[in-house]
């Protein structure tokens, strides 16, 4: 099941609401389990800007690297569902990451 319409909206909504707060460059990153084993992230700036390229990580509870990609030309990065526990690490650089725990994704 692929994440619905209205989430996608919502991130655009809070991309494009932000953008006025002087001119911040805050990354913002959400991450779904589309509940067929697979989970999707969404990703951008505050300012609206594209996270196209952003690098992905998917670590396990130790910190292990298991999935090292970037967010594709639309901000977003699917994989597969990690078994036991895992985070997503949205890497835009110092001071631009953001990191999301398995038990927030929903």
């Amino acid at each position: 099941m692929r994440i619905s319409t209205i989430s996608t909206l919502s991130l655009a909504a809070a991309l494009i609401s932000f953008g006025g707060l002087a001119q911040a460059h805050t990354p913002l990153c959400a991450c779904y389990d589309n509940g067929d084993g697979t989970v999707l992230c969404e990703g951008g700036f505050s300012d609206g800007s594209s996270a196209a390229g952003v690098r992905m990580a998917v670590r396990d509870g130790d910190g292990n690297i298991l999935i090292d990609a970037k967010m594709d030309e639309n901000s977003e990065f699917t994989f597969d569902k990690p078994a036991g526990a895992f985070s997503v690490l949205f890497d835009a650089g110092e001071g631009h990451t953001i990191e999301v725990p398995a038990d927030e994704i929903y």
